[in-house]
């Protein structure tokens, strides 16, 4: 036997749709996979926006850029994304994102969707 978890199929979760829309002061999210052990999301931001400076207990998120241009802060340091590129992001570890042109972003991150600690909202979130 292989890997712990290798052959398992992931199951989506109860109440999950096949693609769910959430809209966002900054653009909006798709939601096309929630299931006991990963979620994943196609995030559009609109030019000029940003999400909360923030970091998570649990979830592990990987970010890859699809189109446009975005900035990945992770903790102290900035890093420019074009279409292509990616980016992971461990718990406990503070970022944001910020679009310099309009971008496109899958995200595949562990399954943990609540667990957001927000550090700085330009839209009010913050402890929310």
């Amino acid at each position: 036997m292989g890997p712990k978890g290798r052959g398992r199929r992931a199951t989506v979760r109860e109440g999950a749709g096949p693609v769910k829309r959430v809209e966002k002061p900054w653009g909006y999210e798709l939601w096309w996979a929630v299931t006991d052990r990963y979620a994943g999301k196609w995030i559009h931001v609109r030019e000029g926006e940003s999400l909360s400076l923030q970091y998570h207990r649990v979830k592990h998120e990987s970010m890859l850029v699809l189109s446009g241009v975005a900035e990945v802060q992770i903790e102290d340091r900035v890093e420019r994304l074009e279409a292509g590129q990616a980016v992971e992001i461990p718990p406990r570890t503070r970022h944001r994102l910020t679009a310099v042109t309009d971008v496109d972003v899958i995200e595949v991150s562990t399954p943990e969707l609540d667990d957001v600690v927000r550090l700085e909202d330009r839209y009010g979130r913050v402890g929310s």
